[in-house]
């Protein structure tokens, strides 16, 4: 099950020197759900099954979402910034969360935020 893309901006995308960029990866009603690394080869998987699959700078191997928790990601949309170094990936997230700690999001501890009026 694939999904259409513009060939054109896919051969725009610029990569870091180790060919990689940021993926920011937000839900269907837009909550940020985790961040991650990709490469070309990472993108065209995603095309390719229409779920979300990552390369991970730790292990230097690529990782499909949800393998061994369920917890998959369906792509609905990959949109690339005005830079073309970053891209903010749409899914509709399957089982408990995007978390590898269990939680739904993997942004849940407050580090600050403004007090009063802005």
């Amino acid at each position: 099950m694939g999904i259409e893309y513009d060939d054109e901006l896919l051969a725009s995308l610029v990569f870091d020197g180790r060919g990689l960029m940021p993926a920011v990866v937000v839900d269907d009603e837009e909550r940020v759900l985790m961040v991650a690394w990709v490469d070309e080869e990472a993108i065209r998987r995603m095309l390719l099954d229409g779920e979300t699959w990552f390369y991970s700078r730790s292990r230097q191997e690529y990782w499909h979402k949800g393998a061994t928790s369920g917890n998959t990601q369906k792509v609905l949309a990959i949109v690339v910034d005005c830079d073309a170094d970053t891209l903010l990936i749409r899914v509709h997230q399957n089982g408990g969360g995007a978390c590898h700690t269990g939680t739904y999001s993997c942004f849940t501890r407050m580090m600050a935020h403004r007090v009063g009026q802005p």
